[in-house]
C-alpha cells in the first residue's frame, strides 16, 4: 500500500471503529468478506476463518482479538496499530453503551438477581469456554489433507488391477497407516467421516492384498475392519463393496453357500454405479459351485439386467468399479460351472468378449488377474469340448507370463486345470501330460516366496 494511502488511513478514519475500518479497508480492493477470509487463511495457514466471521467483525458483532488482527492487518497491508486503534474505539463505545438504562426497556438481562455470582466466577467460566473452543480447533487434517488422501486412494485403487502386488502392498500400508493416525486425532466431523471412508477402501484393498496371497484369515480381518469403518461414513456403496469382498473370501475358501448368501445380502444396499452388477455376479457363479443351475443362470440374467440399469461407467476408481470385462469373465466362469454344453460354448465367447476388452482397456485398467483367469476359462472351456489344440493355444498367454503376478486364485485354477488333464478321457495323451506338466511348473514357481511382500500382511 502507498504511503498516501497510509497518510489518508491515519488521519481521515481517527476514531474510527473496528467495524468501519474493516469495510473500508475491503471495499477499496473491491473484495468480498470471502475474499478477506482467503487471504486470512493462506496467512495463517488454516481453513478456519469464512466470510460470515469477516461479516461479523464487520458488523462489530465480534471484536477481532489481537491474534486475528495481526493476520488482518498484513491481509490489508497496513500496520496492526492501526487496527488495534480502531479495535479500542469500538471498546470504548461498547462500555459507554453498558452503562445504566432507566425505564421499562431496560435490559431483560439486567433483571435477573445476581444469587451469589461473582464477577471472579463468571470469568473463569469464560475461560473454561475459551479453552473447549481452542480444543475444537486443535484439528491434526483439513481440506487439504483430506482431499489428498482420498486422491491417493484412487491412485492405488486405479493401479492395483495392473501395477506389480509388491509395489501395491508398500503404499497401500503406508497409507493406511496414516489414515489410522489422523483417525486418532481431532477434525471437524465431515472430515471425519472422509477419512473414515477412505480407512474403508485401504482396508477394503489390504484385504485384496490377503486374498491374492492366499492369506484368507487377514483378508476376513481386514474386511471386517472395512465394514466397521463403511458403516462409521454411512456409506451404503462401500457397505456393498465389502459384502462383495467378503463373498470372495467365503468363495476361495470353499463357503460357496456362504458366498452366496454375503453376495445377496450386499444386493439389499441401497448402492449406485456397478456394484449391484459385481454383487449378482458373484452369487451366480456361487450358486454354480453348489449344484443350483436356475439361480446361477436366474443371478447372471439380474447382472446383465444391472448392467444396462447403469448410466455410463461406474464412479468408482479402479478396484472399486466393475467393469463389463470383468462381468464376462466371471459369466465364464459360471457357465463352466454350470456344465452341458451350450453353456461351455456360451462361457468361451464370454471369456473371449472378456480378454478383448481387457485388451482394449487403458493401461491401469487391464486386470492382470483377470486377464489370466480368463484365459484359463478359455483353455478350460476349450478342453471340457475335448479340444487340446484349442487349450495349449490359449494357455500360451500364462505359459509365458511372469510367475511372480499370479495371485493365489490364479495358482488354485491353475493347480485345478492340471488335474483335469490327468483325466482319463484324455488317456495319457503325450500333449495333455506336456501340458500338465507346464502348468505344474508354473503352479510352484507363483507359490514361491519370492513372489510374496517381505513382511506377512496385518
Amino acid at each position: 500500500m502507498g504511503a498516501g494511502v497510509h497518510v489518508f488511513l491515519g488521519d481521515s478514519l481517527n476514531g474510527t471503529g473496528i467495524g468501519s475500518l474493516l469495510v473500508h479497508l475491503r471495499t477499496a480492493r473491491g473484495w468480498s468478506q470471502q475474499r478477506v477470509a482467503d487471504e486470512y487463511n493462506v496467512l495463517e495457514g488454516r481453513h478456519a476463518k469464512t466470510g460470515k466471521e469477516i461479516g461479523r467483525y464487520e458488523r462489530e458483532a465480534r471484536i477481532p482479538v489481537p491474534y486475528a488482527r495481526r493476520y488482518l492487518a498484513q491481509v490489508f497491508g497496513v500496520e496492526v496499530a492501526l487496527l488495534d486503534r480502531a479495535a479500542a474505539v469500538s471498546k470504548g463505545r461498547r462500555g459507554s453503551e453498558a452503562g445504566p438504562v432507566k425505564g421499562e426497556n431496560e435490559p431483560l438481562a439486567r433483571s435477573f438477581p445476581s444469587s451469589g455470582i461473582r464477577g471472579k466466577t463468571l470469568s473463569e467460566d469464560a475461560a473454561r469456554s475459551a479453552e473447549f473452543a481452542r480444543f475444537i480447533a486443535r484439528r491434526n487434517a483439513d481440506e487439504v489433507v483430506v482431499e489428498q488422501v482420498d486422491a491417493d486412494v484412487g491412485r492405488l485403487a486405479r493401479t492395483y488391477v495392473s501395477h506389480p502386488l509388491m509395489e501395491q502392498y508398500v503404499e497401500i500400508k503406508r497409507l493406511r497407516d496414516g489414515v489410522f493416525e489422523l483417525l486418532r486425532g481431532r477434525q471437524h466431523p465431515r472430515q471425519t467421516t472422509d477419512l473414515c471412508l477412505s480407512a474403508s477402501r485401504l482396508c477394503g484393498l489390504f484385504a485384496h492384498v490377503c486374498l491374492d496371497l492366499g492369506d484368507y484369515g487377514s483378508a476376513a480381518t481386514h474386511a471386517r475392519t472395512a465394514r466397521a469403518s463403511a458403516a462409521a461414513a454411512g456409506h451404503e456403496g462401500m457397505l456393498a463393496w465389502v459384502r462383495a469382498v467378503e463373498s470372495l473370501i467365503a468363495y476361495w475358501t470353499g463357503q460357496y453357500e456362504q458366498a452366496a448368501r454375503l453376495a445377496h445380502e450386499g444386493r439389499r444396499h441401497r448402492a449406485s454405479g456397478s456394484i449391484r452388477a459385481r454383487l449378482a455376479s458373484l452369487e451366480a457363479r456361487a450358486l454354480a459351485m453348489v449344484g443350483d443351475s436356475v439361480g446361477a443362470l436366474t443371478a447372471l440374467s439380474d447382472a446383465e439386467h444391472a448392467r444396462e440399469a447403469m448410466s455410463g461407467r461406474g464412479e468408482e476408481p479402479g478396484i472399486f468399479d466393475f467393469p463389463a470385462a470383468k462381468q464376462f469373465a466371471y459369466a465364464g466362469t459360471t457357465l463352466l460351472a454350470v456344465g452341458g454344453r451350450q453353456h461351455v460354448q456360451r462361457a468361451i465367447g464370454s471369456a473371449r468378449t472378456a480378454i478383448r476388452l481387457y485388451r482394449s482397456a487403458d493401461g491401469d485398467d487391464q486386470s492382470v488377474g483377470d486377464l489370466f483367469a480368463a484365459h484359463l476359462d478359455l483353455a478350460r472351456g476349450h478342453l471340457l469340448l475335448g479340444d487340446l489344440d484349442g487349450t495349449e493355444e490359449t494357455l500360451g498367454f500364462v505359459l509365458r507370463s511372469s510367475p511372480e503376478r499370479m495371485s493365489a486364485s490364479i495358482v488354485r485354477r491353475l493347480t485345478a486345470l492340471g488335474r483335469e488333464l490327468a483325466g482319463p478321457q484324455y488317456g495319457g495323451a503325450t500333449q495333455a501330460v506336456h501340458l500338465r506338466e507346464r502348468l505344474q511348473h508354473i503352479a510352484v514357481r507363483a507359490s514361491s516366496p519370492a513372489a510374496r511382500p517381505p513382511e506377512s500382511p496385518t
